[in-house]
């Protein structure tokens, strides 16, 4: 039978794979572009490899903070991260891409509030809900306070905007809160009213809305707004089998926009074919199966959640990410965990598997 140390390995072992790769096809997918707009063909790969290096700084704290101080800070780390995100706001601190204020940044450090919040609230809520899952369906002691904890983030991420990111927090939250045992009751009516506001969301502002109509049918406009599906789902097909080679790949050049970013796996799928992008398809499906594991046996109701929560957010962005790849969803900028290029995703992602592998440090059962 397998330890816990055993799955251990396992996961460090998939995620150096995956790192591996990410590297890799960054520099293939961002070498040329890096050097038409940079002058350096390693501008992007070298950034990246910062990235990587803070990315296991804190990765190794996570797995080193201890259980019960991570418990007390909870609230305050998530009280300190709204903070950060509210400052995306304020003049002096706000930094401002394509429109969106996303970003902060102190003397020459940015990076994304919105990408830190995720973890915090994740393990503040892990907190709440192993202190009070015996009420969470009562509704103004359980549920309330977790919903207003959700909806303040999720307001502040909307005003960025950051449609993406606000539907994959209250979706990680929705997933922590139905292990927790919620009625079925609360889901229903979440969803029935939630839709009229997400409707108005995506319909209400132009970009949105063009995206969805691209999404249903890229070819009404293939030189706008289907353009990036387009460019995607022919890097798909002219991979074949076994892909055009490694750092082979044409769509690439100027043709799929942000292909070392959110569309990584349509540049994966091109130069190493269905193979490849089968194969690193397996990697995260194993991966997210060996978390799960460590999830299933906690004995902490603390870390269990926790987990949950880590499990959730990663499987989700690997989810979307690779279904707008393939055309299953609209695109919603989420890269893909470990391998796209992005400084504040790598670095938080590579931190919240700090804190699952620290969760499985509290039991020492056999699996």
């Amino acid at each position: 039978m397998s330890s816990i140390r055993q799955t251990r390995v396992y996961i460090i072992l998939i995620l150096f794979i995956l790192l591996g790769i990410g590297v890799v096809m960054i520099y293939s997918s961002s070498s040329i572009y890096a050097w038409n707009s940079m002058g350096d063909s390693l501008f992007y790969l070298k950034r990246h490899l910062v990235y990587l290096f803070f990315g296991f700084i804190l990765m190794f704290l996570a797995m080193a903070i201890d259980h019960q101080l991570l418990k007390k800070i909870a609230k305050p780390l998530f009280i300190f991260s709204l903070l950060l995100l509210f400052l995306s706001f304020v003049p002096g601190f706000s930094h401002q891409a394509s429109g969106a204020k996303r970003w902060i940044r102190i003397g020459s450090f940015g990076f994304q509030p919105s990408e830190l919040i995720k973890i915090t609230f994740i393990i503040y809520l892990a907190d709440y809900i192993s202190r009070r899952k015996d009420i969470i369906n009562n509704f103004y002691y359980g549920l309330l306070p977790a919903l207003v904890a959700l909806a303040v983030p999720m307001f502040v991420i909307l005003l960025q905007p950051d449609l993406g990111t606000a539907i994959a927090l209250a979706s990680v939250a929705a997933i922590m809160l139905f292990c927790a045992g919620l009625s079925y009751f609360y889901f229903i009516v979440g969803i029935l009213t939630s839709l009229p506001a997400l409707y108005f969301l995506v319909f209400s502002i132009a970009y949105r809305r063009a995206r969805i109509l691209a999404f249903l049918n890229p070819w009404a406009d293939p030189k706008g707004s289907g353009f990036q599906i387009i460019q995607s789902q022919i890097a798909l097909g002219s991979g074949g089998l076994f892909g055009q080679g490694l750092g082979q790949g044409k769509q690439k050049l100027f043709y799929l926009p942000a292909a070392h970013t959110d569309f990584i796996f349509s540049v994966i799928s091109e130069e190493m074919g269905i193979i490849g992008a089968i194969a690193v398809t397996l990697l995260f499906i194993f991966l997210i199966w060996q978390m799960i594991r460590i999830a299933r046996f906690s004995n902490d109701d603390f870390f269990r959640f926790l987990s949950i929560g880590i499990i959730s957010l990663i499987s989700l962005q690997t989810v979307i990410n690779i279904g707008v790849s393939i055309g299953m969803f609209p695109t919603k900028g989420l890269p893909l965990p470990f391998i796209s290029y992005g400084g504040s995703s790598l670095i938080f992602d590579m931190a919240a598997m700090g804190l699952l592998l620290n969760t499985s440090r509290k039991s020492d059962i056999y699996l």
